[in-house]
């Protein structure tokens, strides 16, 4: 089948690259405009754009889908079917309509459940010990398409959102794959939703904060679910630390006070402990919580609750 591929970021990848590797053709890839990025502010393009154009596809970056232009070259290429990962913008009626095969997604979640565009990242926040990948084909709404093909996988106590997402972009090339066969085959009857949907939101900058009067479980799910962006963050003596790793103890303490800066750092939540076992401090590289107090003189009752 003849393919147009939208992707942008890393967790794209490997779908891309397994397309590159069949008997399928790639006729281009669309990726988002480049990201100024660096204190000079350079236009840094996307992982997606940057094997694109290593395996001699041609790249689209419209600045708006509606872009006549971008339309009608998309139109010229004639794709029998539009593949969709992590793309980060949505599909407007005319180009869903346009491949004769449509348009499939794959999404890093088992839909109905954490539709939108941060689904890794809500399952680890919700403490799901499940998640999965889902294609569907899409229709206009937000992740409502019809399922296709849904593989699930077990999440491992020390998984964050980070190597999840590698874990599901892989497994995600493989259910892109046995997708693409079965529809080759015509052997695939896509399925409507069913069951209580769920929604997963882009998250900002601002969303890192710990609240440090909630419980320890769910603190521990907070600090996986955001890293690495946008990080869960709180302040010691007005300067921005992000807490990268944790383990949960029995005990108690005020929400955000030290209990222990000895052989290990423990702050006091609103139900249980949390040991910080590794930490980034504002300008620093991350370190264990072992060397972060080699270097401070912290003492029981300080608060990470400043500003």
């Amino acid at each position: 089948m003849r393919i147009v591929f939208f992707g942008t970021p890393e967790f794209a990848v490997p779908s891309l690259k397994a397309l590159l590797e069949s008997d399928e053709e790639v006729a281009a890839v669309v990726t988002q405009t480049d990201k100024r990025k660096g204190r000079d502010s350079t236009p840094t393009p996307a992982p997606i754009k940057k094997l694109a154009l290593e395996r001699g596809v041609r790249v689209l970056q419209p600045r708006n889908m509606r872009e006549p232009e971008f339309l009608s070259e998309l139109e010229s290429l004639m794709p029998d079917l539009i593949v969709v990962v992590a793309y980060g913008k949505i599909l407007p009626p005319r180009i869903l309509t346009l491949p004769r095969r449509g348009c499939i997604n794959v999404h890093a979640s088992l839909l109905p459940k954490y539709r939108g565009a941060a689904p890794i990242q809500w399952a680890l926040l919700e403490g799901e010990k499940k998640t999965g990948v889902t294609t569907m084909l899409m229709d206009e709404g937000l992740d409502t398409g019809a399922i296709l093909f849904q593989e699930e996988v077990d999440i491992s106590a020390d998984d964050n959102a980070e190597t999840l997402g590698r874990k599901l972009s892989v497994i995600g090339a493989s259910v892109l794959m046995k997708t693409i066969g079965r529809i080759g085959e015509g052997s695939l009857l896509p399925i409507p939703q069913s069951g209580a949907a769920s929604f997963a939101p882009p998250l900002k900058k601002g969303d890192g904060r710990i609240d440090w009067s909630k419980p320890a479980e769910q603190l521990r799910n907070f600090v996986r679910g955001m890293y690495p962006w946008p990080g869960a963050y709180c302040y010691l003596n007005h300067e921005r630390i992000k807490i990268t790793g944790v383990t949960v103890l029995d005990g108690s303490g005020e929400p955000g006070s030290i209990v222990n800066a000895e052989e290990r750092l423990v702050v006091g939540t609103g139900r249980g402990l949390l040991s910080i076992v590794e930490l980034q401090p504002e300008g620093r590289r991350i370190m264990t919580a072992r060397a972060f107090l080699r270097g401070r003189k912290l003492c029981a009752g300080v608060s990470f609750n400043g500003q």
